[in-house]
């Protein structure tokens, strides 16, 4: 193989993996995007609150739930070296809890909440939807 060959093989080459890195969703490394809870039955999607991270939820499993559907239940979340640190709302629990947010790999989410201290807290690892979920306000409940 010739130098011109060569070259033009390490340029396509290098074209085919700059084109996959640019083919990758921006927020692959982020905390922004649609998160299905622990429970599987809700997700919350998180995005860029002038320069903080809140959260909504946007899809439930079951509609009879739907009092909760766009309520805020992540806010105030500020970038602390790697994760954020904000408040969480536990809709189960009605209470507001203090929150650690923090990537877990491209696809997960890990969600700390506490009180007071972070020795004692409860932490929950959330997925990224990888499907797209009907938003939750135009769901029909069950019967």
């Amino acid at each position: 193989m010739n130098t011109i060959s060569k070259l033009k093989t390490v340029i396509a080459g290098a074209v085919v993996v700059a084109a996959a890195a640019i083919s990758q969703p921006a927020a692959a490394g982020s905390p922004t995007g649609i998160w299905i809870d622990h429970t599987g039955r809700g997700a919350v999607q998180i995005t860029n609150c002038g320069g903080k991270l809140c959260g909504r939820i946007v899809w439930l499993q079951n509609a009879k739930h739907g009092s909760v559907c766009g309520r805020q239940i992540i806010g105030n979340a500020k970038p602390t070296g790697g994760a954020w640190d904000g408040w969480i709302f536990d809709p189960d629990r009605g209470r507001r809890f203090s929150v650690e947010i923090k990537m877990a790999g491209a696809n997960r989410l890990r969600v700390m909440g506490y009180m007071g201290v972070k020795s004692l807290s409860e932490t929950h690892y959330w997925r990224r939807a990888t499907r797209k979920l009907p938003p939750c306000g135009t769901m029909t409940a069950k019967r």
